[in-house]
């Protein structure tokens, strides 16, 4: 499909109402990106569901439908036979009609992914470090996407279509939280890192923040259909987040839109700190060392903390403290629908922080403010990179999701 700018639709369709089609013959692409979103976001239409959602005609839709097919990104399925006329196939997306990498640039680790056309991780590398520089991401990022490539079936490679980054914006500010040394965060002051990428695997490369980027893994592959305004919270090394409004992703002006690393909570004396302090992994690693524990384990295996749970008991609740602060804050300002809680941790650990968080957040006087729902998230520690990986999905395949086409 030709090239457009735009980033796409969600897969659960809450927009999808609001889409329309034209016969107009300049416009094919943005027919064929029409026409994908709508078959993404129900999982299998037939050409007379298209035609009754897009307004167009049968000879438009069946043109579109004969390209798509002949470039492999939808499938027939069997027919289905009704009581009377011809039977209706149904048309899906092919799973290997396309392949894009995503790389996770953490504080204390990386992750690069490879998924197919439906987001579906089909395999995944992962580094641990004390902190990141350019040089060692670089070359992850190269090893590891060559390595993947080399495991595609031939006939699939050339059907990778981008790499996408999710990284935290400014890394060289974070220096002192991420107990780095200086001269080495400071090296990616002058870093290009999508200019790098790009020199150095031959395919488009996309870049946004990392929360955000999570955000959106939640949006369109999480497990919470017909989510419209949620407040997103992740829980990292630091913790981070994103706004979705009207079943869109709201970046902002600087694209840092719900990064409430930086909100102001209240510390352990009574005094405002930074919620990064209070609700992210880096404080239960400070717990950790002090008790003469390594902490490694916390990052080099997301799934499990075996061993670790008298620690991550006390840090969720100091965790639950500061996150049900920023729910109440926020909801003061936004009336969100929910509040969505994942993060690069244990399952069981997820859901005590959501509990936990729930409960704290009902202590506050709340006259006035209608507490959202505090539900858990659904894609976990792989969020970020399968975020980036969505963003050249998004961009070569499908309608921009935050468009407004056509009406309400």
């Amino acid at each position: 499909m030709p090239d457009d700018p735009k980033i796409g639709e969600d897969r659960h369709g809450s927009a999808s109402r609001s889409l329309r089609g034209t016969n107009q013959s300049g416009l094919r692409a943005y027919n064929q990106r029409l026409v994908l979103s709508l078959v993404y976001s129900h999982g299998n239409l037939t050409k007379t569901d298209i035609a009754r959602m897009t307004g167009l005609s049968a000879q438009t839709g069946s043109v579109i439908m004969r390209e798509l097919e002949a470039e492999d990104l939808i499938v027939k399925g069997e027919p289905v036979r009704g009581k009377v006329g011809q039977p209706s196939v149904p048309l899906s997306i092919n799973p290997d009609g396309a392949f894009f990498f995503g790389l996770k640039v953490g504080r204390r680790s990386a992750e690069l992914i490879l998924v197919n056309f439906l987001g579906e991780p089909q395999t995944a590398l992962r580094k641990s470090y004390p902190w990141p520089t350019p040089r060692l991401v670089i070359d992850f990022a190269r090893d590891g996407i060559a390595e993947m490539l080399a495991g595609l079936p031939a006939e699939f490679r050339d059907r990778v279509a981008g790499v996408g980054i999710a990284t935290p914006f400014e890394l060289w500010n974070w220096t002192e939280q991420a107990e780095a040394p200086r001269e080495q965060m400071e090296l990616w002051r002058g870093c290009d890192l999508r200019a790098e990428l790009a020199a150095i695997c031959d395919m488009p490369v996309y870049l946004q923040n990392d929360a955000t980027a999570a955000c959106a893994a939640e949006l369109v592959f999480g497990k919470h259909p017909g989510l419209h305004d949620f407040l997103y919270l992740y829980i990292g090394t630091f913790v981070g987040g994103g706004v979705v409004l009207n079943g869109s992703i709201y970046s902002g002006r600087s694209g840092n839109a719900g990064a409430l690393g930086p909100l102001p909570v209240a510390g352990p004396d009574g005094r405002p700190v930074q919620l990064i302090d209070r609700a992210s992994i880096m404080l239960l690693e400070r717990m950790l060392k002090a008790a003469g524990r390594d902490p490694s384990p916390l990052w080099n295996s997301p799934d499990s903390w075996d061993g670790f749970e008298a620690f991550a008991d006390e840090w969720i609740g100091i965790v639950a403290r500061g996150l049900a602060q920023a729910v109440v804050s926020a909801a003061s300002i936004i009336d969100f629908e929910h509040v969505i809680i994942d993060g690069g941790l244990p399952v069981d650990v997820r859901e005590k922080i959501v509990a936990a968080t729930r409960a704290e957040a009902e202590r506050y006087d709340l006259r006035g403010l209608h507490l959202p729902g505090i539900l858990p998230g659904t894609v976990g520690h792989l969020a970020r990179a399968l975020g980036a990986a969505s963003l050249p999905l998004f961009d070569k395949y499908l309608i921009d999701r935050n468009a407004r086409l056509g009406g309400a």
